[in-house]
């Protein structure tokens, strides 16, 4: 897909740089040769190390190879689109945890709704500055690698455990496979039981979004999230009017 990319004259990441990117893999799946070259020269110049798929299938292949820290990923890719590609991330038990930051054009609202629905973390919309990309990733990474240290390992209410460390969800002693959204969209909920959560809220903690975007996407993940915990997932409530919290329930299916 072709795309303008503004220009920048000095490198995107300053001698004085809060984390190390050297270890992180960046796999940039873009069609557009011309696009992709200025991408991934700027990457490069800011010490990661990225891979550039030119579609989907691509893309994939090089998902086994390497040891990706975060996709950027284009929508409009020959044969298998980008929805089709985070759809095949997620599903992928290897994979489904990988951070995906959706390059989108700009307007297209509809995109980074299903985007967010799928389970992408972040959307940047063309055209766009190498230093505004930069900053993004490197929240994520950031953000990323804050979790993993988590000082709380293991979060526990009735018969669901959540371990940080792991990035494991378990209910009455069986793993419940979530995708990276889902997971801290439980997170978010499990740290604030008993505090009602507005979806704009969730949006700007879970997606790192704001209100602009439509708040759908978190009753989609609500909903896919009670499915897979059973009955772990009524322990997810209902705010009417305003959102959701986590409220944890005594045997008999009452509130504590």
């Amino acid at each position: 897909m072709r795309a303008e990319i503004r220009t920048l004259k000095r490198p995107f990441i300053g001698h004085n740089q809060e984390m190390k990117v050297a270890d992180a893999a960046i796999l940039l799946v873009e069609d557009d040769q011309n696009l992709a070259g200025l991408l991934k020269y700027n990457l490069d110049r800011a010490g990661y190390t990225c891979f550039h798929a030119g579609s989907g299938e691509e893309a994939l292949r090089l998902l086994a190879l390497h040891q990706i820290s975060l996709v950027l990923l284009d929508i409009m890719l020959p044969g298998m689109d980008g929805f089709e590609v985070c759809r095949n991330i997620r599903q992928h038990q290897l994979y489904q945890d990988t951070p995906i930051v959706m390059l989108t054009a700009k307007g297209e609202e509809i995109d980074k709704v299903l985007g967010f629905e799928l389970g992408i973390d972040d959307y940047v919309v063309k055209p766009f500055s190498p230093r505004e990309l930069n900053l993004r990733i490197r929240a994520i990474l950031k953000r990323e690698r804050r979790s993993r240290t988590d000082t709380k390992d293991v979060l526990r209410s009735g018969d669901l455990e959540v371990d940080i460390g792991r990035h494991t969800v378990t209910c009455s002693g069986k793993e419940v496979v979530l995708t990276l959204m889902e997971f801290k969209l439980l997170l978010v909920l499990l740290r604030r039981k008993g505090q009602a959560q507005s979806r704009e809220v969730l949006l700007s903690d879970v997606w790192d979004v704001d209100k602009t975007i439509n708040t759908r996407t978190i009753d989609t993940h609500v909903t896919r999230l009670r499915e897979k915990l059973g009955r772990a997932g009524r322990m997810i409530k209902t705010v009417r009017g305003l959102g959701y919290k986590f409220e944890e329930s005594t045997g008999d299916g009452h509130a504590l």
